[in-house]
C-alpha cells in the first residue's frame, strides 16, 4: 500500500520526512527515498538508501538518517531546506514476497521567508560621518535585494528618522555623511527581499566627535574705558553651530599707529566660557590711539572665524595746568570708531616678504646642492561616479603611482558647491586595498568631492573633482567640509590670497636667476680678462 501526506517547511530549516517499518519481524531491510512518485522497484531519481545496517549511498550531505537504522526507522532529514526542494517524495523499504514492499509518498512544500535582522556594528565616527558594517544574514530562501537605514536624533521618535534605501546586496559597509558634530543618533538597518522586509537591527546609539564653531562670537561691542583701557564685551555664537562645549575664547588685539599708516604685532588673551554674555577688560594701552580687537570662539577641537568691529580709540591723555588745583582736559573725552579697512591678506604679504628675504641667503647653496632628491609621495586616484540613487552615492576609483612608498590609505573630502575647500571639509577615510565606496547623505543637496592618496613620504595631490547632485537619481553630488585654522599668530583663522602664494614662489626663483646671471657673467668678464692678456 501507498500512504501520502503533505509538510509545509520554511526555507533554511531543517525538515525530516518519516518513513518506519516493523524491524523487530521483518527484520533489517534496505530502504531508499526518491524525488517523484514511486515506480514499480526501487526509487526513482534516488536521494539516499539503506541496507539496513548502514547509509550505501547519497546524492548529497544534506540528506541524512537520523533515525535507528536497526530498529526500522528510515526517516529522511533534509538540512536547510530550500525553495527548490519542494515536491513529492517517496519512501520504499524492500520486505521480502511479491507486492510485499513498504511504500510511503509525502509532499513537501518549502516557503521562502523575510531575511533575518541585521547585527549592525560601528566602523569609525568623526566629527560629520559615521561608517557601519554588518555581517551577511541568512537570506529567507530569496536574495537580499536592499538595505534599509533609518537614521534619527536620539531624543526623537522614529517617526522623523531619515529613511535611505540602498539597492546593493554586496555591502556591508556604508558611511553617512553631513551630520552635525557633537550630535548623538539612533540608527537601525533592514535587510529587503522578495518576500518582504527582516525585523529591525539592534539600535546603534553614536555620538560625533566635536569640531571647531562654525560661527564667530555675537554682539561683539568695544568700549573706551580710559586712556589705557578698552572694555569688550560679546555673547557666544549661536547653539546649532558651536560645534560642542565651549572651552574658552580667544582675543587678539593690535595697535593701529596712524602716523605709519600700518598695524602693529598681534597681542593675545584667553578668556574661559563661562557666561551668556562674556566680557574682558583690555589694560596697558597708549592713550589716544586705535585698536583693532578679534574674538573666537574654542572648543576641544578646534578655534572658531573671528568677530570683528570697527577700530576703537582710548581716551584723550588728561594733562595738568600749571595750576596745581586745577585739572583740565585738552579734548572732550569720547569713544571715537574708526573702520579697520586693513585686510588680512597684507599680514600675509607682510609674512611673505620675510620668507623671500630669510631664503634669498640660502639661493647660491640651493643651486649647488644637485644630489639630494625630495621623496615621492603618491599620484592621485581617478574617481568615477559609480551611481547615484537619491541620496545615495556609489564611488569607484583607480589607484595611480604609488611613489617611492607602498599606499597606506585614501581620504575623500566633500563640500557644499558654494563652499570653499578651506572653509568646510569633512573627510571620510578608506583602506588602501579599497577601490569603492558608498555614501548616503542625509541632506540632499549638490556637493564636490575630491580624494587624496597617502603613503608614508605624504600625501598625494587632490584627484579630479566631481559634482553631484544628491535626491535625484543619475545626478551628481558634494559635501561639506570643515576647516579652522588653529594659528594663534594669525588670530582671524584668515585666508591666504592666492598673490600671497604666486610671490612666496616667483620671488625665490627670480633671485636663483638672477644670483645666476650674475655668477655666469662675471666669469665671462674674467675669461675675456685672461684672452686679452695672451694675445698682447
Amino acid at each position: 500500500c501507498v500512504s501520502a501526506e503533505s509538510i509545509i517547511a520554511t526555507v533554511g530549516e531543517d525538515v525530516t520526512l518519516t518513513c518506519n517499518y516493523d524491524a523487530k519481524y521483518y527484520g533489517r531491510l534496505s530502504a531508499c527515498w526518491g524525488r517523484g512518485a514511486i515506480p514499480n522497484s526501487g526509487c526513482a531519481n534516488e536521494v539516499i538508501k539503506s541496507d539496513g545496517k548502514s547509509v550505501i549511498s547519497r546524492l548529497s550531505e544534506r540528506y541524512l538518517f537520523m533515525g535507528n537504522l536497526g530498529g526500522g526507522d528510515v526517516s529522511l532529514t533534509i538540512r536547510q531546506v530550500e525553495e527548490s526542494d519542494s515536491g513529492m517524495y517517496g519512501c520504499r523499504v524492500a520486505i521480502p514476497g511479491w507486492f510485499n514492499d513498504h511504500k510511503h509518498q509525502l509532499t513537501l512544500t518549502v516557503v521562502a521567508v523575510r531575511p533575518n535582522p541585521l547585527k549592525v556594528e560601528t566602523k569609525e565616527v568623526k566629527e560629520r560621518t559615521v561608517t557601519v558594517r554588518w555581517t551577511p544574514v541568512f537570506d529567507g530562501g530569496r536574495p537580499i535585494t536592499t538595505y534599509r537605514i533609518d537614521l534619527k536624533n536620539k531624543q526623537a521618535s522614529w517617526d522623523t528618522a531619515v529613511i535611505t534605501e540602498v539597492s546593493n546586496p554586496e555591502l556591508t559597509q556604508l558611511t553617512l555623511v553631513d551630520l552635525r558634530p557633537a550630535k548623538s543618533y539612533n540608527l537601525r538597518m533592514f535587510a529587503i527581499n522578495s518576500v518582504g522586509m527582516s525585523e529591525a537591527s539592534n539600535v546603534l546609539t553614536v555620538t560625533t566627535k566635536e569640531a571647531a564653531p562654525e560661527g564667530p562670537p555675537l554682539d561683539m561691542q568695544l568700549e573706551a574705558l580710559t586712556s589705557h583701557s578698552i572694555k569688550v564685551t560679546w555673547k557666544p555664537p549661536r547653539p546649532d553651530i558651536r560645534n560642542g562645549v565651549l572651552q574658552s575664547y580667544s582675543i587678539t588685539y593690535r595697535e593701529y599707529d596712524s602716523a605709519g599708516r600700518q598695524f602693529k604685532r598681534w597681542q593675545h588673551l584667553s578668556v574661559t566660557a563661562t557666561r551668556e554674555l562674556e566680557s574682558v577688560i583690555l589694560s596697558n594701552l597708549n592713550p589716544s590711539t586705535n585698536y583693532s580687537v578679534l574674538v573666537q570662539a574654542k572648543t576641544n577641537a578646534g578655534i572658531g572665524p573671528a568677530s570683528t568691529a570697527p577700530l576703537c580709540s582710548t581716551l584723550d591723555e588728561v594733562h595738568k595746568t600749571s595750576t596745581a588745583s586745577t585739572i583740565t582736559s585738552t579734548s572732550t573725552a569720547a569713544t571715537m570708531w574708526i573702520q579697520d579697512t586693513t585686510s588680512f591678506t597684507s599680514v600675509h604679504k607682510t609674512s611673505t616678504v620675510s620668507t623671500i628675504a630669510s631664503t634669498s641667503t640660502a639661493a647660491t647653496m640651493w643651486i649647488q646642492d644637485t644630489t639630494s632628491f625630495p621623496a615621492v609621495p603618491p599620484d592621485p586616484p581617478v574617481v568615477e561616479l559609480k551611481e547615484v540613487n537619491d541620496n545615495t552615492i556609489s564611488l569607484l576609483w583607480t589607484p595611480g603611482f604609488e611613489g617611492d612608498s607602498p599606499i597606506t590609505g585614501y581620504y575623500l573630502e566633500y563640500k557644499a558647491v558654494n563652499a570653499s575647500w578651506d572653509y568646510t571639509k569633512t573627510v571620510v577615510d578608506f583602506s588602501p586595498d579599497q577601490t569603492e565606496a558608498t555614501i548616503i547623505e542625509i541632506n540632499p543637496s549638490t556637493y564636490n568631492i575630491r580624494m587624496f592618496a597617502k603613503n608614508n613620504l605624504g600625501t598625494s595631490k587632490a584627484s579630479n573633482i566631481l559634482t553631484i547632485t544628491t535626491g535625484e537619481t543619475g545626478h551628481q553630488r558634494d559635501d561639506h567640509l570643515t576647516t579652522i585654522s588653529n594659528d594663534t599668530h594669525a588670530a582671524a583663522s584668515v585666508e591666504e590670497s592666492p598673490s600671497g602664494h604666486l610671490a612666496a614662489i616667483v620671488v625665490p626663483v627670480v633671485l636663483v636667476l638672477l644670483s645666476v646671471a650674475i655668477v655666469t657673467t662675471w666669469q665671462l668678464r674674467r675669461i675675456k680678462q685672461r684672452k686679452g692678456s695672451l694675445n698682447m
